[in-house]
C-alpha cells in the first residue's frame, strides 16, 4: 500500500487511512456501523459517493454523487467500493490503482472479468487491491489460499458459495417447503433479490469460484468457459429423489486438479450425502472444503452474506492494508500452471420431460432410469464438455440435472 503524493505518509507505522466509500448499501452500511461500533482512530470514513444523494440515510456522514469529490480530495489516501455495477465499479478500481491509491473491492463480477488487467495494474503503480470479501463474506479464504495454501499440495476447492440459494435449500430439506415457498421468504427476509437469477442460477458462485481459483492455483478462467447451472429449475420430483437417497442438493462450486496437470471448475447442485462437511451448512452461511496431497481436507465455515459479516471482512482487509499488505499471486508465477479443460466425466441425476431432452446429453453410460407419465430420470455418466455445450438450453427446458458423487 504504497502513495507518494497525498499528505499521508503511506509507509509510516502508525499511518492513518482516510476513506473515500463508493456505495452505501448492505456492505457499506454494514462497514460505516462496524467502525462506529469499534471506535478505530485509524482508520475513517471521510467521504461517501452514492448514487442518489437524496436518499436519507439517518447518518451523520458526508455524501457526495461525484467520483471526483472522492479522488480530488487530498486528504483521501485510500478508496473502498462496494457498489452492485460491475462497470461502475471497474472504473472506480483502474481510476485509484492509476492514481496509486489502494483499494478493496466487494464486487466479484468485476473481479472475475478484470481482474488479470487489475493484477498487472497493482504490479505497474506498486499499489494494493484487496477483496477477500468479496469471495465469502467472512470466510478469509483467499488470504488463507494466499499464505498457508501457497503451494503445489493443493489439489481442490470446493464448497457452498452463496449464501441466498443455500438459505432456500436448507428450508426445503430441514422444514419441508416448496421451492416457490422458500424462495419468497428468502426474498422476504432480503436473502434473495426480487430478481433472484444472480444467485440461484449460480452467477454469483461462479465469479467467486473464479477469483479463488486465481489464487489456489494461478490461472485465470473466463466465465463463459466454465459450466454454470443453478437451482431455479428444481421440482419437488428432484427433491424427493434426494430425500429417497438420503441426500441434500446443494448449489457447489467446485475446482479441481485433475490427472495431467489439468484443471476442471464448474458450479451446479450437488447431490451431497450426510458424510460430507457441506451437508450440514445451512441457512445463509457458507462453508469451503480445501484438499491437498498430504493434509487431506481443511473445512471452512462462516457467514457468506450480510451487512456486518461482510462489512467486516471489508475491515479486515483494510486494517491488513495498514501493515502494507498486498496479495504476491505467487501461483501466478508457477511455470507448470495447470490447463483448464471440460474433457472430464462424472456421474449426474438428469430430469427431463422427453426424448428430445434426454437427447441433449450424450450418456457415457446410464446405470438408473425411470419413466412415467409425469417423471423421468436417469442416472449416468456425462462430460462437462457437453454439458457446457447444451447449458443455455438446460435453464430452458423443462430439466433439472445435478452431480450425484458416487460417496
Amino acid at each position: 500500500c504504497i502513495r507518494d503524493s497525498r499528505k499521508t505518509d503511506y509507509t509510516m507505522n502508525g499511518k492513518k487511512l482516510n476513506i473515500g466509500l463508493f456505495g452505501f448499501g448492505t456492505v457499506g452500511r454494514g462497514l460505516y456501523d462496524v467502525l462506529q461500533r469499534i471506535g478505530t482512530k485509524n482508520v475513517e470514513i471521510k467521504r461517501i459517493c452514492v448514487r442518489d444523494i437524496r436518499k436519507p440515510r439517518a447518518v451523520e456522514a458526508d455524501f457526495t454523487d461525484k467520483a471526483d469529490d472522492i479522488f480530488n480530495d487530498p486528504e483521501i489516501n485510500f478508496i473502498v467500493e462496494l457498489i452492485d455495477d460491475a462497470e461502475a465499479a471497474y472504473i472506480i478500481v483502474k481510476r485509484a490503482l492509476q492514481s496509486r491509491l489502494p483499494v478493496v473491492s466487494g464486487n466479484k463480477k468485476m473481479l472475475a472479468y478484470h481482474i488479470e488487467e487489475l493484477i498487472a495494474l497493482q504490479s505497474q503503480y506498486n499499489v494494493a487491491l484487496l477483496y477477500d470479501a468479496s469471495a465469502c463474506g467472512s470466510i478469509p479464504v483467499i488470504r488463507n489460499l494466499e499464505e498457508y495454501y501457497d503451494n503445489d499440495l493443493l489439489t481442490s476447492v470446493k464448497g457452498i458459495l452463496n449464501g441466498s440459494s443455500n438459505f432456500i435449500l436448507s428450508k426445503i430439506f430441514n422444514e419441508k417447503m416448496s421451492y416457490a415457498d422458500a424462495l419468497k421468504l428468502a426474498q422476504d427476509l432480503g436473502f434473495a433479490e426480487s430478481n433472484p437469477t444472480l444467485d440461484i442460477d449460480g452467477w454469483d458462485s461462479l465469479f467467486k469460484l473464479i477469483i479463488i481459483t486465481v489464487h489456489a492455483f494461478g490461472l485465470y478462467v473466463a466465465p463463459e468457459k466454465i459450466f454454470t447451472y443453478g437451482i431455479s429449475n428444481m421440482n419437488d420430483d428432484d427433491i424427493r429423489f434426494a430425500n429417497e437417497k438420503e441426500r441434500r442438493f446443494k448449489l457447489v462450486a467446485h475446482v479441481e486438479k485433475i490427472a495431467g496437470n489439468r484443471l476442471i471448475m464448474c458450479v451446479m447442485p450437488q447431490l451431497i450425502s450426510r458424510n460430507k462437511y457441506i451437508y450440514s451448512v445451512e441457512d445463509e452461511f457458507n462453508g469451503v472444503v480445501i484438499k491437498g496431497l498430504f493434509y487431506d481436507k481443511q473445512f471452512m465455515f462462516g457467514r457468506g452474506a450480510g451487512g456486518y459479516p461482510t462489512g467486516s471482512a471489508v475491515l479486515s482487509d483494510i486494517t491488513a492494508c495498514l501493515y502494507d499488505y498486498k496479495y504476491e499471486y505467487k501461483k501466478r508465477n508457477d511455470s507448470q500452471l495447470p490447463e483448464f479443460t471440460n474433457d472430464h466425466y462424472f456421474r449426474v441425476y438428469y430430469r427431463y420431460a422427453n426424448d428430445s431432452d434426454l437427447a441433449l446429453i450424450p450418456f457415457e453410460s446410464i446405470s438408473e432410469k425411470y419413466s412415467s407419465d409425469s417423471y423421468k430420470y436417469v442416472v449416468g455418466r456425462a462430460s462437462l464438455d457437453a454439458l457446457h455445450d447444451v447449458q443455455e438450453q438446460l435453464r430452458r427446458r423443462n430439466v433439472f440435472i445435478a452431480a450425484y458423487p458416487n460417496d
